[in-house]
Parts: structure tokens; sequence; C-alpha cells
């Protein structure tokens, strides 16, 4: 990457790139990918530097910091991604539909590539690599803005994967991170940008779906909601819920607010409230859950704790009448994210996951699983929240478009 290139020069850059990778085999991007992966291991010392000089001059702590942090773990975890996206079927070329007229003409609709792809994101450097080998397999171009927090990080990773044999000149762009300026030149780039995908908090989305002229798909916030009905097995639900909530409570998809069947709270709440409580969860709740917690350390919820993503060691409970009273209260609430139910009642199941307004609904597991990599996506570009276009966990499929392909024998209208 040449420095000093002003935005508009990368996104021209990208946009030539994008010709150039959606000329590329499968069998060549496959092994662009596998070269990433080995590339990314071999440099796992570097990275660590780079990401330690992130995490001194950014100051962060608890979640973000978390979500900043590469360790050789993350990153030997992150080559493996690559290789799962490189072990994918190939999207392009896929005939979706093919059918021949009357008149003799045969139509195909066919997966195409987007063309260049924009994500802006703030302070996970593993979606620089998943997004990009994502992209690439998919045929795209893409152009990234990451956060500042994590720029040493990002430049480093940009820099290994630029460096790949083979890799198409132009088809990933880093812009600067130090300026918002950027985020403004990327999202008014209609014409050079086909499609911007922002990651982050609610402002940073809400600001990129209210100011760009580009097409987005936007990832939403999780504030995700388990229910425990009364007639789940308690020792399940207890594994759901600290799963959901402590195994990596900084990411969308951790649980946030835990809804209890009255006919269950009295005997369910202080059970799981001590277990979250012993695991260092700061544990809110209504005033029927701070009856049933007797003398543990529930704190009262306010109005706004229940529309609240905490990205922390934090849940609120809620005690709800019924199945019914559940679905209202997630309806009303939630991020339209993730939601999960326990429950052994299969008609009840059916009626939340029917009635759940969100991109992903579980029965009887932790919200953890709504996950490209989960999924068997590989990765992912993010979890959509809206209708159009995608919804849930997206990543190659949802990365192309469609093209008409006609075949005739000198037919005319």
């Amino acid at each position: 990457m040449t420095a000093g290139a002003t935005t508009l020069e990368k996104l021209q850059r990208a946009r030539q790139g994008a010709s150039r990778v959606a000329a590329l085999s499968t069998d060549q991007k496959n092994r662009l990918l596998m070269d990433l992966a080995t590339a990314l291991e071999l440099q796992n010392d570097s990275i660590v530097a780079a990401n330690q000089c992130d995490l001194r001059a950014s100051g962060v702590e608890s979640a973000m910091r978390d979500r900043l942090l590469l360790t050789r773990e993350r990153i030997a975890s992150i080559a493996q991604s690559v290789r799962a996206i490189a072990a994918l079927a190939d999207p392009i070329g896929d005939i979706l539909q093919e059918w021949t007229r009357p008149n003799g003409l045969i139509i195909r609709k066919v997966r195409v590539p987007l063309g260049v792809v924009g994500i802006i994101y703030e302070s996970r450097p593993n979606v620089t690599i998943d997004t990009l080998s994502l992209a690439l397999k998919s045929g795209n171009a893409i152009v990234l803005r990451g956060g500042k927090e994590a720029a040493y990080t990002n430049q480093r990773l940009v820099e290994i994967a630029q460096s790949i044999p083979g890799m198409p000149e132009g088809v990933v762009q880093l812009l600067d991170s130090s300026t918002r300026d950027s985020v403004q030149e990327l999202t008014k780039a209609r014409g050079l940008v086909d499609v911007i995908i922002p990651r982050g908090g609610a402002g940073l989305i809400q600001y990129v779906v209210e100011n760009s002229t580009v097409p987005v798909i936007e990832t939403g916030a999780g504030n995700c909601h388990i229910f425990v009905d009364d007639s789940a097995d308690f020792a399940m639900a207890d594994r759901i819920v600290l799963n959901a909530k402590t195994s990596r409570p900084s990411v969308c998809n951790a649980a946030e607010k835990l809804l209890v069947h009255r006919a269950i709270a009295r005997e369910y709440i202080p059970r799981i409230a001590k277990q979250l409580l012993e695991r260092g969860v700061e544990v809110r709740g209504d005033a029927e859950t701070i009856e049933f917690a007797q003398s543990l350390a529930v704190v009262a919820a306010s109005a706004a704790d229940w529309g609240e993503e905490y990205l922390r060691l934090c849940i609120a409970v809620h005690v709800v009448a019924d199945v019914e009273d559940a679905i209202a209260h997630i309806n009303q609430y939630s991020t339209r994210n993730t939601e999960a139910i326990v429950t052994h009642n299969e008609e009840r199941a059916g009626k939340f996951l029917r009635a759940v307004d969100s991109a992903t609904v579980l029965w009887n597991a932790s919200t953890r699983f709504s996950d490209g990599g989960e999924f068997g996506f590989g990765a992912e570009m993010g979890i959509s929240t809206q209708k159009l276009h995608c919804r849930g966990p997206f990543a190659l499929a949802e990365l192309t478009s469609t093209k008409f392909e006609v075949t005739g024998a000198g037919q005319v209208r």
C-alpha cells in the first residue's frame, strides 16, 4: 500500500481491483487464502507486537480490551477460519435458476460478485482478516476502515495480505483511521463502492445508515434475551445462561437479558443469580427478581436497562407470566439480533421460534451460536438485523448479486 495515498485514490484502486479478483478461478482464490493462513501463522510475532502497540496506545479496559486483544491462540483461530473459508464451495457462477422460454431463449440466473465492499468497524482486528477472506472468496474487492484503537494491528494484517504472491493489486485497501473524514468519504463514494457494512456500536451503525449514499447492509447491536420456561431443565438452563453471558461478554451474541417464567421464578432466580454473581456478573432485576433473590446482591433495574446492550459482565432479569409475555417483552426491547428459549415444551418452543422477530432464534442452545463460524460459514461479515438482502450471520452467498445470462439463436422481439 503506497504511503500517503488519499481515500479517493484507494477507492479507485479497489474499483480496479474488483475486476481483477472477479476474474480469478476458484483454485486461484483458494490458494491465496491458504497462503494467507500460513502467512498469518508465520508472522504471529509481528502481529502480536503490533497489537501490543495498540493496547498500550489506546489504554482501553475490560470489554474493549478483550475486543482489541490478539493472542497467539486467537491468531491461530483466525488462520483456521481462513482455511475453512477456502474449503467452502465458491458461490460465484452458481446457476440459481434456468429455464427455456417458448421462443427458445435459454435464461439463467447466475451469482456474481457485488464488486467493492466497504466495511467500517471498531476495535476487533479479527474482522480485518475475516471480512477480507470472505470478500476474496466471493470475488470482491474490500475497503477496510477499522477503528483507531487497532491501527497498528490492522496495518500489519493488511501488509501481510497484500504481500501474498499473486494477490491482485487493489483487492484490499485500508483507510486512514486517525480521522473521521475517511468514514464520510467512504459513505459518500457512490459509484466507486457497491455496498457498505458497518460493524460496531449502535452510534456507528446509526451514523452510517443515516448518512451513506452507498447502499448499506446494517449489522445490529445485540440486546439478546434468554427465556427460561417453567418446563425447562434447570441444569440445562444454567449451562446455557452462564455460557451465553460469561464466555465472551463483549460480543453482540452474548446474552444481556434473562426472562424467567413466574411459575419457577421463586426457585430458579436465586439459583441462577448465585452462579452469575460467583462468576463476577452484575445482576440487575425487576421487583419480583429482587424479592425472589432474597439476600443476594441483585441491583434494581431501571427502565433504561431493558433496552441496553451491556457488552460486559452484567445481566438484567425480568419475571414474565408465560411464553406470550416473554415474546411481547423481547419484541419490544430486543435489537432483533438473537434470542433463545429453554423449554421441554415443543408447542411453546414452536410459538417462540415463529413469533420472536429476530434474525436468529434458538431452542435449548446458547445465543453464542449465532455466529458465521458456528453456522458453517467459516467466518462472517456481520450479523444483519435488517430484512432486505440478508438477515442473521452472513457470509459468501450474501456477498453476491445476480445477473441473467440469456442464450438465443437469432431471436428478435
